[in-house]
């Protein structure tokens, strides 16, 4: 059992930290930003495998700690720039966002645990606008390979086949929805004008990751999964979900944010019947907008930092 356990490990090891660039390091993709354009970074302590480079600035930063960050096992960093995990259940759908022009669902997968509550990662989203459907997700492999594309995108109901190829993009004139390649495989930017944003990637259980965790994933399941960066334009007052509710102007967050686990509860509240369904308790899609509610993403800020050596996050809006 030794020789396949370790060469699980090597796959997925390597697979996770060569997202893109080398091991470590990161490049800014955006040939508009031409000082910093193709050159290296370092990534920071807080995430030393794998970081974003800000092309404005030309300086490396941990993705999952920006606000609109959902990574990990579950992990997410709310609108409000206030971190909490939400475990929801395996092979499960739950609303992440809805809100009468947007409607976004998570697919959760995981393992069952000793721990009262089970080990939970998002594998896809489906989200609606308009009388559209957007499915972005990882494909199911059990061996990761990082040249391999591990993603799936859907657009009402057909396949798209972004070409392959860092810069590469795939381009709706009718709803001038756009998806583009930053790197050669497993990440995409996913653009929808005045409306929102999306950049997710594909990346696995690494064996140290499972080890250090008590995963217990085994050598047939890599459990590829998304972390996802959201940005939204024009979401409502009324907006609702596990992570749409923290946009709103007046939300107080209910986390014990000084646990080390802070934790939101209320599952039930957000589950949902089906990936595209908008059944959960709390959906909004398709509801009328009230006049002068709408909250612009790009009116407040949130400075987003590391404390204690990268142990917690610090936000203030």
């Amino acid at each position: 059992m030794r020789g396949p356990s370790l060469l699980f490990g090597v796959l997925c090891f390597f697979g996770v930290v060569t997202v893109g660039v080398n091991a470590g390091k990161a490049a800014c993709h955006d040939p508009f930003f031409g000082k910093c354009y193709g050159i290296l970074h370092a990534c920071p302590p807080a995430c030393p495998r794998l970081c974003e480079v800000d092309c404005r600035l030309c300086k490396p930063y941990c993705a999952c700690d920006r606000p609109g960050a959902v990574c990990q096992d579950p992990r997410f960093i709310g609108g409000d720039g206030i971190m909490f995990y939400f475990h929801g259940e395996k092979d499960k759908d739950f609303c992440l966002v809805s809100d009468p022009s947007i409607h976004i669902n998570a697919h959760f997968i995981g393992r069952s645990s000793n721990r009262g509550r089970d080990f939970t990662w998002v594998e896809s989203v489906g989200i609606l606008f308009g009388s559209h459907k957007l499915y972005i997700g990882a494909r199911r492999v059990s061996k990761w390979e990082v040249s391999a594309n591990n993603m799936l995108i859907r657009f009402d109901g057909e396949e798209i086949k972004v070409p392959i190829g860092e810069g590469q993009r795939w381009w709706s004139p009718e709803t001038g929805l756009e998806i583009r390649r930053p790197v050669t495989n497993n990440k995409v930017e996913v653009k929808m004008e005045e409306l929102f944003a999306i950049a997710a990637r594909v990346v696995p259980i690494t064996a140290e990751e499972s080890r250090v965790h008590g995963y217990n994933v085994t050598e047939d399941n890599c459990y590829a999964h998304l972390e996802l960066n959201f940005k939204f334009y024009a979401l409502s007052q009324s907006v609702d979900g596990v992570l749409g509710q923290t946009y709103k102007t007046n939300y107080q967050s209910t986390v014990k944010i000084t646990a080390p686990m802070p934790i939101m509860g209320g599952a039930d509240r957000f589950a949902a019947s089906d990936l595209f369904a908008r059944d959960c308790a709390v959906s909004r899609f398709g509801s009328k907008l009230k006049p002068d509610s709408v909250i612009n993403e790009e009116s407040f800020e949130v400075a987003c930092g590391s404390a204690n050596g990268g142990r917690g996050i610090i936000c203030r809006r």
